[in-house]
């Protein structure tokens, strides 16, 4: 009768036998927090360059259709400030939106409260392109060939610019989603918080007739929540 005896013997002694998972988004990059921080301060930015291109609120010009594109076609250097600062914070709010979405989702794996936060931002993401998508046709024209821009056309343009720019409604669905997944301790009741009042603000001018209003708390949230997982995020990055 002989006795076999088995042992393991492995080839590196030094490795462990667990193999970890992957470390949490939080802790791997904080590049799409920064970016949100980006996003939040261009977005303040389409709200002062878009703001600055009024010639239409002139009371002044009031029904004036060619005035107001004689003036609009001195405020050119506005429409192209307005024109970058509002596509780039497009680009960020995208960025941001893909990382926030990441961040709940290692939290909250079995909600809808992820992309409830990524399609929000990502269709402001969308209408702020479009509400710089008419800038070339009328800066360049203005510019240059005055003359070839029917007057009512650029008084339609400036209402555009007054208005699309600021819906930042949707944004507010991001707020509230990191609302709903803060009450579960996974994200800092603070930034939860923030979520829930501007987030809820948001939507609330957004659906209201004074929508263009919802740019102020939307672009005012963007940036504290951004700022709030970039530097107040430890605890998760930390796990």
């Amino acid at each position: 009768m002989s006795t076999h005896l088995h042992t393991f013997d492995p080839a590196r002694a030094d490795l462990s036998e667990t193999v970890s998972g992957p470390s949490p988004v939080g802790r791997a990059s904080r590049a799409w927090a920064a970016a949100g921080i980006g996003a939040g301060l261009l977005g303040i930015g389409t709200v002062i360059t878009s703001s600055s291109i009024s010639a239409v609120y002139d009371d002044k010009l009031g029904g004036n259709a060619q005035g107001i594109a004689d003036k609009l076609a001195d405020l050119t250097p506005n429409m192209f400030a307005f024109h970058s600062i509002t596509a780039i914070g497009a680009v960020l709010t995208v960025v941001f939106a893909a990382g926030l979405s990441a961040r709940l989702r290692a939290v909250a794996p079995s909600s809808i409260a992820p992309l409830v936060a990524f399609a929000g931002l990502v269709g402001t993401a969308v209408v702020s392109v479009l509400g710089s998508g008419l800038d070339t046709e009328f800066m360049m024209t203005l510019s240059t060939k005055p003359d070839a821009i029917v007057p009512e056309a650029a008084v339609m343009y400036n209402h555009w610019v007054g208005t699309i720019p600021w819906l930042f409604t949707l944004s507010g669905l991001a707020g509230l989603a990191t609302y709903v997944v803060s009450r579960t301790g996974g994200v800092p009741r603070w930034i939860g918080r923030t979520g829930l009042v501007l987030g809820g603000l948001t939507i609330a001018l957004g659906v209201s007739p004074l929508e263009y209003m919802a740019a102020v708390p939307g672009t005012l949230w963007t940036l504290v929540t951004a700022v709030g997982f970039f530097a107040g995020d430890k605890k998760f990055r930390t796990a």
